[in-house]
């Protein structure tokens, strides 16, 4: 019995479409890191990217459980004495949802080359409607 590595070149990539209304933000995110990243696939290599092009649409209907809306922050530093900015999610997922969305899964992904790949095949939108419909993405259940 022997092992088979994915090479590169041979790797086939699908279209996955998540629907995140009413679903929390933090599984939606695992779920699609996890098709990004490829370790649902039995041919999953570590050192390639063998991941899938995944679409999120409806994030402004996502949810946050618990009192999260109000306790949890976003923050981010301009680079200069005292830029530290801080963004309460209740905020962030009224006016920028997708963002939220974009860095929960960015959190969920490696740091290195494969992060930075796998994060290229996310396509995250506002609402229902988004524009890879030429791609025929299947719909992945939570």
């Amino acid at each position: 019995m022997s092992t088979t590595l994915a090479k590169p070149g041979t790797v086939e990539r699908k279209w996955y479409i998540i629907d995140a209304a009413g679903k929390p933000l933090g599984r939606t995110a695992a779920t699609a890191a996890v098709l990004l990243r490829g370790k649902n696939k039995v041919t999953f290599t570590p050192n390639v990217d063998c991941g899938d092009h995944v679409i999120i649409i409806n994030c402004d209907q996502a949810v946050l459980t618990g009192s999260k809306l109000d306790k949890k922050y976003y923050y981010h530093h301009s680079g200069w004495i005292g830029g530290m900015k801080a963004v309460q999610y209740r905020t962030l997922m009224a006016e920028k949802s997708d963002k939220a969305m974009m860095l929960a899964v960015k959190g969920m992904l490696p740091g290195n080359t494969l992060g930075a790949a796998a994060l290229k095949r996310l396509r995250v939108y506002k609402g229902a409607e988004h524009n890879n419909a030429a791609q025929k993405p299947e719909a992945y259940t939570l």
